[in-house]
């Protein structure tokens, strides 16, 4: 609570940092000194910091083809916006933001827009024009007026029918969403696919917020019925995704009742999805919305933080080169050039080290794997064992209920464990040998610098050549989330439990593939994360050349200029290094 409280006072100290920033690129001797790229670097993070400073709340929505989400997303909004009784061939994604005057536009792939009525937003529209548009939709980019979205961006998705065929785009959707809403049917109540897409791709981001609405509770005839199936929906979320908030609702309901329309009869129910609704509305404007204040206020801090590092090592290195006379200076010119040019070899020679080390690691991972598969072996017969009466120990039901997603959460969360563990081992290799290749090129201030991975990081520097290459080194690559292969013998278990219930038979038939296939799994991952640091490790090795070469090119520049004094260089480059002392300060209560 005092962290939070920390954060959301905060305003003050980021503006400190943005102030002393900004005097750095406006001084005009400074900004000659550094060169016209440098301050427009500074100039670029501080327009991105104030984007991502007020930037909105982004809330996605997902769930499975006919569960209502658009009909929850018009309830939420109070009017009917969002289109609904789409087909899957045809729906996009839908993203609703605020604007005082509504609208729709068509995005295209190729970035080209089309403004649209809000009837051109159906299926039968859309289908109909769609061969008279100038390329393929991206998405949707719908304006509303309604309060909510000042504060927050929706993002409708298309509905998930098959897991296989989860669109890449939808996966970029979660991985940068600030909350999760996950929309179900009473009507069809967790579905196997669906208890699968939550614990191989939502649980694994670990969001502060998730939502699980179950949907149409108006169809169930009575609170019996209502309580039994809430039961059944919260007990298996609990299972796989412990952090989640479940509320029965009826989006349909909610929208007519706002809209002043016609409502569905009441079967006794209504009391119980109206006090749902407004408990999960009471929720997200309240808890997310303070939410929205500390996770905004995390990323600007962080951004300033990486930008004090970066500008402080960069001052220090032009400070060192302007002390320089200009044969030192040609010196050191013709030295750094000279290991430039045998960096690539330099690097060549430390990629044995980053093989060995993350095939140790993969080992590693096989024999914990292996071990894992002993106690869980163990765990599935202790549910067959029975106590002296003969009679079993577990309850028949709850095994039918709760052992599929148990099994699946357990092999994920293993598999995740693994990785997530050398990921960490992965950046420290890649660290220490990115610090003896700026040893050698004689820029080491950089390295610590550069060294950062962090998504933050990477969407800061969107427009330099350094992010070009980062964000070529995907962010995901065989599977970081659920082992593929081994989510095969899953579906087979799916498959097989449709012609018996006797589940716990089913796994141990699969056991030996599902322990061979995550085996499997594990090779493909390390070596896609192997091919990632080698990736990583030549971005920093190019970016910090580059930054090398232009800072000896504007030393040498700054030198050889009759306008700029060498005493009034020293002073100028040793005011601004001082001056990022205050705010380096500042940001020292922020540290984790």
């Amino acid at each position: 609570m005092e962290d939070n409280k920390l954060y959301l006072n905060s305003h003050e100290d980021i503006e400190k940092v943005r102030a002393r920033l900004r005097m750095i690129a406006d001084d005009e001797l400074i900004a000659k000194i550094l060169g016209e790229e440098f301050i427009e670097n500074l100039r670029e993070w501080d327009e991105l910091i104030e984007k991502r400073s007020n930037e909105p709340f982004t809330l996605v929505i997902m769930g499975e083809f006919k569960r209502g989400k658009s009909t929850i997303i018009n309830a939420l909004l109070g009017k009917e916006l969002a289109p609904t009784n789409v087909s899957p061939e045809t729906y996009t994604i839908n993203e609703i933001t605020y604007a005082r005057v509504p609208g729709v536009e068509a995005v295209f792939e190729n970035g080209k827009r089309m403004r649209l009525t809000m009837r051109d937003a159906t299926r039968e529209r859309l289908e109909a024009r769609m061969k008279f548009f100038p390329g393929k939709i991206d998405h949707l980019d719908i304006k509303d007026n309604s309060q909510i979205l000042k504060e927050m961006r929706i993002v409708d998705t298309p509905g998930l029918s098959d897991l296989d065929d989860l669109d890449r785009q939808v996966t970029d959707y979660i991985v940068n969403a600030d909350a999760v809403m996950y929309a179900t049917s009473a009507l069809l109540p967790f579905s196997e696919s669906e208890q699968v897409f939550l614990g191989s791709h939502i649980q694994p981001q670990r969001f502060g917020m998730l939502y699980i609405l179950v949907n149409m509770i108006d169809a169930l005839g009575k609170m019996e019925d209502v309580e039994k199936i809430m039961n059944r929906f919260e007990g298996i979320a609990a299972e796989i995704v412990p952090n989640a908030f479940v509320y029965g609702i009826s989006g349909f309901d909610e929208l007519a009742r706002k809209m002043g329309t016609k409502r569905p009869a009441d079967k006794g129910t209504r009391e119980f999805y109206e006090s749902q609704f407004f408990k999960f509305e009471l929720s997200l404007k309240r808890d997310i919305m303070m939410r929205k204040d500390i996770i905004r206020t995390k990323r600007v801090i962080s951004m300033l933080r990486q930008m004090i590092d970066e500008t402080s090592a960069k001052l220090n290195m032009f400070y060192e080169m302007s002390v320089l006379d200009k044969q030192r200076l040609g010196e050191v010119a013709d030295g750094f050039e000279r290991e430039a040019d045998s960096i690539e070899a330099a690097l060549e020679e430390k990629k044995p080290l980053v093989h060995l080390s993350i095939v140790e690691m993969q080992q590693q991972a096989e024999q914990w794997m292996y071990e894992f598969f002993a106690k869980l072996r163990k765990s599935i017969l202790e549910c067959l064992d029975k106590d002296k009466d003969g009679e079993p120990v577990y309850n028949a039901e709850d095994i039918e209920k709760f052992f599929y997603p148990f099994l699946m959460e357990k092999v994920g969360e293993a598999y995740r464990t693994c990785i997530e563990i050398h990921r960490e081992a992965i950046n420290q290799v890649v660290g220490k040998i990115s610090l003896e290749l700026a040893d050698k090129l004689g820029i080491a201030d950089l390295s610590e610098v550069m060294q950062s991975t962090s998504v933050d990081r990477i969407m800061m520097s969107m427009n330099k050549n350094v992010t070009r290459s980062v964000m070529g080194v995907k962010l995901f690559g065989t599977s970081e989330t659920f082992p593929p292969a081994t989510m095969t013998s899953f579906s087979q278990i799916l498959k097989k439990k449709k012609q018996t219930t006797d589940i716990i038979d089913i796994a141990l038939e699969n056991y030996d593939d599902i322990r061979i296939n995550i085996v499997g799994d594990i090779k493909l991952v390390y070596q896609d994360l192997e091919t990632k640091a080698l990736q990583q490790l030549e971005s920093i090795c190019r970016y910090q050349t580059e930054v090398g070469r232009k800072a000896i090119e504007q030393a040498k520049e700054v030198s050889s200029s009759e306008e700029l004094k060498e005493e009034e260089v020293n002073k100028a480059l040793s005011t601004a290094v001082s001056m990022l002392k205050e705010p380096a300060r500042i940001l020292e209560k922020y540290d984790d």
